[in-house]
C-alpha cells in the first residue's frame, strides 16, 4: 500500500519528532510513504479567522500538492476534520475544484483512523511500561467522529496500562485562537483537564492532537506537576 504523508504546519515547526514517529510506524507496517515538500499550511487557521481570500489560495494549493487517487494520513483531527467538513465551502460547486475535492475527500484519513481501520493487522513491537490516561481532542471527537481508534492500537503495545480520566470528552482549552483570544477560560479548562488525569495516578497524557498536547504540557510545565505528555505516535513506535 502506498500513501501521501500531509504534515501539518504545526506539526512541521514545532514537533517534527512526531513526524518521524509516524514514518517509523508506517514503514513498519509495510506502508510505502510519498512525501511531497512542496506541501504547507491546509488553511485552517486562517479560515477560522475569517481570511476566507488566504484560505482559498491555500486550499487550491492544497489540491495541486496532492493526489486525490492516493490515500492522505495526516497525525492531526483538526486539520482533517476541517479538510472533510469546510473545503467545499471555499470552491464554486461544479469547478474542477469543487470535483478534486469531492475525490479527494473520501481519501483522507486522520492517522489513528487510517492505522485501526484501513492498515491490515497493524502490528507494533513497542513496549511502553507506564500507565497512561487518555484526551480525546475536541475536533477528533466532535468533527472528525473517532471513537476507539488510538485506544484499540496502544492495547497492542506491550507493558502499557490505559486509565480512563473523567470527562475524558472535555476540551482541553486550547482551540487555537481560542487561548489567546480567552486566555482565561482556556486556563481553567486546561487546569480541569489536567487534574483530571492526575486523579487516575497516570504518568502520562496522550492524544492523538499535537496542539492539545502543547497547551497541557505547558501548564504542567509552569506548575511542575508530575505527570508528563506523549503523542501516541511516540508510544507506537518503541523499539521501531
Amino acid at each position: 500500500m502506498e500513501i501521501q504523508l500531509f504534515i501539518p504546519c504545526f506539526v512541521d515547526q514545532l514537533f517534527p519528532e512526531t513526524g518521524t514517529y509516524i514514518v517509523k510506524i508506517l514503514e513498519y507496517n509495510n506502508i510505502n510513504i510519498r512525501y511531497n515538500p512542496e506541501q504547507t499550511c491546509c488553511g485552517q487557521i486562517a479560515f477560522n479567522s475569517g481570511q476566507w481570500k488566504e484560505a482559498a489560495r491555500l486550499a487550491k494549493k492544497f489540491l495541486r500538492d496532492f493526489d486525490p487517487s492516493i490515500p492522505i494520513v495526516t497525525p492531526s483531527a483538526s486539520c482533517a476534520a476541517y479538510l472533510k467538513n469546510y473545503f467545499s465551502t471555499l470552491f464554486q460547486p461544479g469547478s474542477n475544484e469543487y470535483s478534486t475535492f469531492d475525490r479527494l475527500t473520501v481519501n483522507l484519513y486522520e492517522l489513528s483512523d487510517f492505522l485501526a481501520n484501513k492498515t491490515i493487522n497493524f502490528r507494533t513491537k513497542a513496549i511502553f511500561e507506564h500507565t497512561v490516561t487518555f484526551h480525546d481532542s475536541c475536533s477528533g471527537l466532535r468533527e472528525y467522529k473517532l471513537k476507539s481508534e488510538a485506544r484499540d492500537l496502544l492495547k497492542k503495545v506491550s507493558g502499557i496500562k490505559l486509565v480512563e480520566m473523567d470527562d475524558t470528552n472535555e476540551c482541553c482549552g486550547f482551540g487555537g485562537t481560542f487561548s489567546i483570544k480567552h486566555k482565561y477560560i482556556s486556563q481553567s479548562m486546561v487546569q480541569q483537564k489536567v487534574e483530571s488525569a492526575l486523579k487516575t495516578g497516570a504518568e502520562y497524557i496522550t492524544s492523538t492532537e499535537v496542539s492539545c498536547l502543547m497547551n497541557i504540557g505547558s501548564y504542567i510545565k509552569k506548575h511542575q506537576l508530575p505527570i508528563n505528555v506523549i503523542h501516541f505516535s511516540e508510544i507506537l513506535a518503541q523499539g521501531v
